[in-house]
């Protein structure tokens, strides 16, 4: 593994050790089996069927390189083509498949994109709608087999004489800090920006985290995928399995994953803490519907849980956890296939809250940090008890420099770090200094090493009077409560601070039945004082453990989820402040008019 420099490198390693399920996905309600043999021969086949496209690696520079663009949720023949376009030299350009067309034609312009793969005939129509606008574009290829489009299986055919030895030499030419992908990030706020990837930048990174994954003591190397490919944080991972012989089964789509990690039974599996709360959410929904004595005991179970505390030496609480695992925790494990042993957790905070509940029912939450343009990983909880830490997103993975800039921004230096943003020179120079990347989060190295986010250097405001507020440790405490489903705290340049607040309709509903509360719509419910009272007393708890200045003073509940399809969430399931502050300026302006208030009230 050391010696690998280039991220198809892994398949030298691979053929070593040929697996009959490297790869597996869902065709036609069964589970088809993708062997080494076979996926080699298939990504060799692809990449000389793209040469002979005319696709090439130019004269070597990123602009000349070709790009290839691909547009489809996690299956087998995302990672094939990944693959296959690594080796002739081009470039492979991800996006989302939630993308609006305005946005995907103004990125594959920008790449100036030459083919095109997409999974299915819902991408395949949005992208051809806006095709005609893309004059580099010379075909569109799908996975799935639709009539009248063409299909990739047309440029998977035996390798004739000689082209293996071709495909071999030209994969020789190809270096390690030859950029090897375009990833564009969703953003919060503004265009999308193109991260160039290297090939050193993920290797390096596969490296060393792999050292951490390779702590987890598990029997077999099984790993279930259901995040977006496109986004760095599932594709380092990815490598990472493909480098250390696991078999990857990929997941259905979001809403199959439960069944689909009975079925794959995974050891291990990456995810995002808002996947994390619907799991929990769910087993909140089950334990409650249990009467008697089994309601008591899972009620006890979650107290348990809560008191998790890395490193506990108390015998009396070992006890307590061995007969809470054995009556609750373990049907937990069960019902996700049995043997999950760790979660990895990226692309935003998690509640400390969900990592005890997890943690101490057996499935170690490993929560880590970076960023697209860190490949992605600077830190990593670990899976020894001595090296992980509730509230931090673990120590610095190896090779990685951090140093704490004077206003706290978190800087990084590393070979894990992009070498700019396509065509914007000018926000490279930005980002970059003096090798140095500015996260733009703001954070803090403890005693022990563990690196903690305290907030994001553009979501911190200040007062009207001049104090500066952290919204993020706000949020994520009070979202502990199960009731709050999400949660945003405003106040720019305001007298106090106030919140948006989406209520968990899936915990409030039976809390409202057992009320006797009747309800036709969360709006009808939003209006009832017993549930303005129980929001409003939720939030006087949390405010003592903030200074005055962060106190929500005023709250506003919310009839609707935040998502990424409504457009409030980037595809990672970040918040996207700006369009939400757009979107509910009048709730805003509501908990605003007068500023006289100082008392917590709710406005609804």
């Amino acid at each position: 593994m050391e010696k690998a420099k280039r991220l198809f490198d892994c398949m030298e390693i691979q053929a070593k050790k040929p697996q009959t399920d490297l790869l597996s996905a869902k065709e036609n309600g069964a589970w088809r089996l993708y062997s080494t043999q076979e996926t080699h021969s298939m990504i060799y086949q692809l990449a000389m069927a793209l040469l002979n496209l005319g696709v090439s690696g130019g004269d070597g520079t990123t602009e000349s390189r070709d790009k290839i663009g691909l547009i489809s949720n996690g299956r087998p023949e995302w990672l094939i083509t990944d693959l296959a376009v690594q080796q002739t030299g081009a470039i492979l350009v991800p996006l989302y498949p939630n993308s609006n067309p305005k946005e995907l034609e103004q990125i594959l312009n920008e790449v100036a994109v030459k083919y095109l793969f997409v999974s299915n005939k819902e991408l395949y129509d949005k992208v051809n709608a806006v095709c005609a606008n893309i004059p580099s574009l010379k075909a569109i290829y799908t996975f799935d087999q639709i009539d009248n489009c063409p299909n990739w299986t047309a440029l998977l055919k035996p390798l004739e004489e000689g082209y293996r030895d071709k495909l071999t030499a030209i994969s020789k030419t190809i270096t390690e800090d030859d950029v090897t992908t375009i990833i564009y990030t969703s953003g919060t706020t503004g265009r999308p920006k193109g991260v160039m990837l290297t090939h050193k930048n993920i290797v390096s990174n596969v490296i060393a985290s792999g050292k951490v994954l390779n702590q987890i003591p598990i029997d077999q190397k099984r790993a279930l995928s259901f995040l977006p490919l496109n986004h760095i944080f599932e594709k380092m991972c990815t490598y990472i399995y493909l480098f250390h012989g696991f078999s990857i089964s990929y997941a259905e789509s979001m809403d199959t994953i439960g069944a689909n990690m009975k079925e794959a039974q995974p050891y291990i599996f990456t995810a995002v803490p808002r996947l994390l709360e619907k799991v929990f959410e769910k087993i909140m929904v089950a334990g409650l519907k249990l009467t008697g004595i089994k309601r008591k005991i899972f009620l006890w179970s979650i107290k348990v849980a809560e008191q998790f505390e890395i490193n506990n030496t108390s015998a009396w609480y070992k006890i307590k956890l061995a007969i809470a695992d054995k009556l609750v925790y373990r049907k937990w494990r069960e019902a996700i296939g049995g043997n999950v042993q760790a979660i990895v957790i990226g692309s935003s905070a998690c509640p400390i809250k969900l990592e005890k509940i997890f943690t101490a029912a057996g499935m170690v939450v490993m929560e880590g940090y970076g960023l697209t343009e860190t490949s992605p990983v600077i830190a990593v909880n670990r899976y020894p008890e001595n090296g992980r830490k509730f509230g931090t997103v673990g120590k610095l993975i190896d090779d990685i420099q951090v140093k704490i800039a004077d206003d706290g921004e978190i800087l990084c230096k590393g070979p894990n770090v992009t070498v700019g943003y396509y065509k914007n020179p000018e926000m490279t120079a930005e980002v970059i200094k003096d090798g140095w990347f500015c996260t733009g989060d703001i954070g803090e190295l403890d005693e022990d090493g563990f690196l903690k986010i305290t907030d994001r250097k553009k979501e911190i405001f200040k007062t009207s009077g001049g104090k500066y507020v952290a919204p993020l440790p706000i949020e994520n405490k009070m979202k502990e409560n199960y009731f709050i489903e999400q949660m945003m705290v405003v106040g720019a340049e305001k007298k106090f601070t106030a919140a948006l607040i989406v209520p968990s309709y899936t915990n409030l509903k039976p809390w409202c039945a057992k009320h006797d509360i009747p309800f036709t719509s969360h709006n009808e419910l939003l209006r009832d004082s017993r549930v303005i009272e129980l929001y409003q007393s939720i939030v006087n708890g949390f405010n003592p453990e903030f200074n005055h200045v962060e106190q929500v003073k005023k709250l506003t509940l919310l009839p609707d989820e935040w998502s990424i399809d409504s457009g409030e969430l980037t595809p990672t399931g970040k918040m996207k402040r700006k369009v939400i502050t757009e979107k509910y300026k009048a709730e805003i302006d509501k908990m605003y008019a007068g500023e006289e208030y100082e008392n917590p009230s709710l406005v609804h």
